[in-house]
């Protein structure tokens, strides 16, 4: 087991954006946390990346409280890919993946293993063409894909993704689902926040439904999308087709 949450909750001054959250997440498991807009999604996302300690409840990496986790070697087990990445430096693409290798850094230098790291990552994302250009010129979609390269360059056992399909076109999208599939069979955990609830039908093992804070539906994408669930929690009624590999697809009629 990677991540376990026990009777997680989290206030937002007066306001409960979660609570009772108890997850368990293990090695080579690509789970898709949807919900509709203030669900606590990305809330859920972030304590998990250690950054709201302020929490309730408990929340553990590798059996220890993430509290208790130096950050250096917090960063070499978790990898974040945000909603949103600015970037005002004139940066290349390549220096900004080279980023994602600051937790296993020495030195001022990188090592040959920080660049082949780098290489690797952004070969898989489809980023290495523009490597040495500004970060700053990159389109949306372009951008996105290096910042999830830079995640993937720590190497790490966990990913975090919030919304990680934002701007990319559909070649892309798909492109990406397919990575982080192949990346869970070779042992990694993958967890991303996503609006998208057909790609998340398509290519998660596992879905969690959020409404109101609490887990309402976690299960395989069968098991969790279905009329009556996303009636309940999206207040729309739809139609739930199955694709040709049995999983469930949504269908927004006319």
């Amino acid at each position: 087991m990677i991540f376990r949450l026990q009777n997680v909750g989290m206030h937002y001054g007066p306001i409960e954006v979660l609570r009772g959250v108890t997850l368990s997440f293990d090695r080579s498991e690509l789970a898709a946390i949807i919900g509709p807009n203030g669900a606590g999604k990305s809330t859920l996302l972030s304590i998990m990346a250690g950054m709201l300690p302020q929490h309730t409840g408990e929340c553990r990496l590798d059996g220890k409280p993430l509290a208790k986790w130096p950050r250096k070697l917090f960063a070499q087990s978790v990898s974040v890919v945000p909603q949103l990445q600015s970037v005002e430096f004139p940066f290349s693409a390549e220096q900004v993946v080279l980023m994602g290798r600051m937790p296993f850094s020495d030195g001022m230098f990188e090592s040959a293993s920080d660049e082949a790291a780098v290489t690797h990552a952004m070969e898989i994302t489809d980023t290495l063409q523009f490597r040495h250009r500004d970060f700053r010129t990159l389109s949306g979609g372009e951008r996105q894909r290096v910042i999830v390269a830079s995640a993937l360059a720590q190497s790490p056992k966990a990913l975090l993704l919030d919304e990680p399909t934002t701007f990319l076109d559909l070649e892309h999208q798909v492109s990406l689902y397919r990575l982080l599939r192949s990346l869970c069979g070779d042992g990694l955990l993958a967890i991303s926040v996503t609006h998208d609830i057909n790609l998340a039908a398509a290519y998660a093992d596992r879905i969690i439904m959020l409404h109101n804070g609490t887990i309402v539906a976690d299960g395989k994408p069968h098991e969790v999308i279905h009329n009556a669930s996303i009636r309940k929690v999206f207040s729309t009624d739809v139609e739930i087709q199955q694709s040709q590999s049995g999983r469930p697809w949504i269908h927004y009629g006319g």
